[in-house]
């Protein structure tokens, strides 16, 4: 039998209205959706997420003047070798930021037609670990009133979520502490809290925050310094008492080596639509579990469970609940806690049948 041909790849950007709690700090999100087509009549879904919507249109003009053209006519099985074209085509740009997102959007897309030929859900294809993934409920954005936390943290603990993100945005520590504390109280013992700084301070200023946080027993500390310094991220590291977690903005297994070197941190987080798909993910993934290092990855959960149900070092997926009903088509959803990986073929997902008709912005 001959070898599938991509024929096709179409592709857009979906402007998506958040819902009530994360408007107030992001009124949409943006993906820039790939649909690959082949001659045998498999297509494979990809996108890649850009939070707030920031990027979403060079992401869509990287993806059709500079990748594009390398997939149409090629086997799309070959991934690892398609995925070299892609990251390697292109001298010029690194594959980090706009470029590491467009080749993300393809590289799902190309994986979901691998799942599909098996017919065999992806955390199989890559040898599974777990059918069910255990989830934190993400949120507490800084605009949010403490009541607004209250009322979202026990939203997710409602689910079963035994774990519960906030954010920690306000300049005064001594603020963000109270947040935490307030939280903490209304969750009880029963629920594990974790705390993300969005690489909003130095190296003293998360020194004397992660201070004034150590009573909570917090699960991580995330996103201390920026993604840029490692070496800054390390230094804090070493000096809190609390686990740093940190990754959902480096793009490549290079970015993460040199963090797992630094010991930099104790939980990775990468995010399979920024860092080039789920092949640089896995291979990241197992670099970690090379060193001791677990794995949890950012956002995108309907498809980052494939990842960490082939995983035996994945720790929790990120439940960020924000999406319109309308998107997806029987998207997973958290019970007890835990999120069951469809058994659908390929990552298990597919856009709504209206999704692109009354989301298409470009």
């Amino acid at each position: 039998m001959p070898a599938m041909k991509i024929t096709a790849v179409d592709s857009c950007v979906l402007a998506v209205p958040t819902s009530h709690y994360m408007a107030l700090d992001f009124p949409q999100h943006k993906l820039v959706v790939a649909q690959i087509r082949t001659d045998q009549g498999l297509e494979g879904l990809g996108y890649s997420l850009c939070f707030g919507g920031g990027g979403a249109e060079s992401v869509l003009s990287y993806l059709d003047t500079r990748l594009k053209p390398l997939l149409v006519g090629e086997d799309p099985l070959a991934v690892e070798r398609l995925w070299e074209k892609m990251y390697k085509g292109d001298r010029g740009v690194r594959r980090v930021g706009i470029a590491g997102m467009a080749v993300s959007a393809l590289d799902i897309g190309l994986w979901d037609i691998v799942g599909k030929s098996a017919k065999l859900p992806l955390y199989k294809v890559w040898g599974a670990h777990a059918e069910r993934i255990p989830c934190y409920g993400s949120g507490g954005w800084g605009k949010y009133t403490e009541k607004d936390l209250v009322a979202e943290a026990e939203r997710y603990a409602g689910m079963g979520c035994r774990y519960y993100k906030m954010k920690i945005h306000d300049p005064d520590p001594a603020v963000n502490r109270r947040r935490v504390e307030t939280v903490k109280k209304a969750l009880g013992p029963g629920v594990r809290m974790m705390v993300d700084v969005n690489q909003k301070l130095d190296v003293l200023g998360n020194i004397r925050q992660a201070r004034l946080l150590e009573e909570f027993d917090l699960v991580w500390y995330e996103e201390p310094v920026s993604s840029d310094d490692n070496a800054s991220c390390a230094e804090v590291a070493e000096s809190i008492s609390i686990p740093v977690a940190t990754g959902e903005n480096h793009y490549t297994r290079y970015e993460f080596a040199d963090l797992i070197e630094r010991k930099a941190a104790r939980y990775l987080m990468p995010d399979v639509c920024r860092a080039n798909g789920f092949s640089e993910t896995l291979k990241i993934a197992h670099l970690a579990a090379g060193h001791g290092v677990a794995v949890s990855p950012h956002v995108v959960y309907e498809i980052s469970i494939q990842v960490a149900g082939a995983l035996s070092n994945s720790f929790l997926v990120e439940l960020m609940d924000w999406m319109p009903e309308d998107l997806f088509e029987d998207i997973p959803v958290c019970r007890d806690g835990l999120i069951r990986i469809p058994e659908r073929p390929g990552h298990g997902m597919t856009l709504h049948k209206n999704a692109i008709p009354k989301y298409r912005s470009s």
